[in-house]
């Protein structure tokens, strides 16, 4: 099993292109906040001290999360393309049993969602350090490899789920563009959660990435909270997505939104339902 766990990682990270495309979902929730969102929001939260790392830390956490979903669901490809090809049937014919066989297809992607989250985290850190001056609370870096580790678990089990019911790697691809370009929604990365309507924050508290998104921002911003707020930081936790309420979906009304609402308010005073 080990060895047919080494030969998907090596298949995947021999395909430059294919690990460019399976964290290009991260990437475009990367940029899009650095040329677009990043002002807009700055200047919307302007009142608040160090607003920058503040949402600097935000913004890594939805995009690790994006990045568990995208390339693990990439990396098992690897098993749709053996189905095809029938290189599947190779494997059975070796003393390992079904179960081991899908089980280093599920291994080989929970570490490559787990390395590619880290290569995103250094890479982000990186730049915020620059342009921000961002540092990292490193008493918290444990509980980022930790969470990392579980919401990669997370996303193979998930991603597993529909791989299963996909005979070939043609409509996987289309299958990935789709959850590549909306996962950034689902976590809340391109619109804050709280801002949204109802229904639309109800589809979100479905998906497991929200809440994984949620654990990195609380471990990550929970000094500059404190310091920022001073402990009166509960209705920017509840409008960004920081903590996410499970219960606060079950009695949703539609209409108690407004469709279209002012993506920001002044004085930063976002308003929720």
């Amino acid at each position: 099993m080990i060895t047919l766990t080494r030969r998907n990682l090596l298949l995947y990270f021999r395909n430059r292109p294919g690990v460019f495309f399976s964290l290009l979902g991260a990437m475009i929730s990367f940029l899009l906040y650095i040329v677009f969102l990043k002002k807009s929001m700055i200047s919307s939260w302007k009142t608040v001290p160090s607003s920058h790392q503040l949402l600097d830390f935000w913004l890594i956490g939805g995009t690790l999360s994006v990045t568990a979903i995208t390339t693990t669901l990439t990396s098992l490809g690897q098993l749709v393309k053996d189905k095809e090809r029938k290189v599947i049937k190779d494997f059975y014919l070796t003393d390992l049993s079904h179960f081991e066989i899908t089980m280093s297809y599920m291994l080989s992607a929970a570490l490559i969602g787990f390395i590619m989250q880290i290569v995103m985290f250094a890479l982000m850190i990186g730049y915020f350090s620059i342009t921000d001056n961002l540092t990292i609370p490193w008493e918290s870096l444990p509980a980022v490899i930790c969470v990392a580790l579980f919401s990669s678990l997370l996303a193979v089990v998930i991603n597993m789920l529909f791989i299963q019911f996909i005979s070939r790697f043609d409509s996987l691809n289309a299958i990935g563009t789709i959850v590549g370009t909306a996962s950034g929604f689902l976590v809340g990365t391109y619109i804050p959660i709280g801002i949204l309507p109802n229904f639309a924050q109800l589809l979100i508290k479905l998906t497991p990435g929200a809440y994984v998104a949620a654990i990195y921002r609380q471990i990550l911003m929970a000094d500059k909270l404190k310091t920022a707020f001073h402990g009166q930081q509960s209705h920017f936790e509840k409008t960004m997505g920081i903590k996410v309420r499970v219960a606060s979906f079950i009695n949703w009304n539609a209409n108690d939104c407004a469709p279209y609402r002012s993506f920001f308010i002044r004085n930063s005073s976002f308003t929720n339902c």
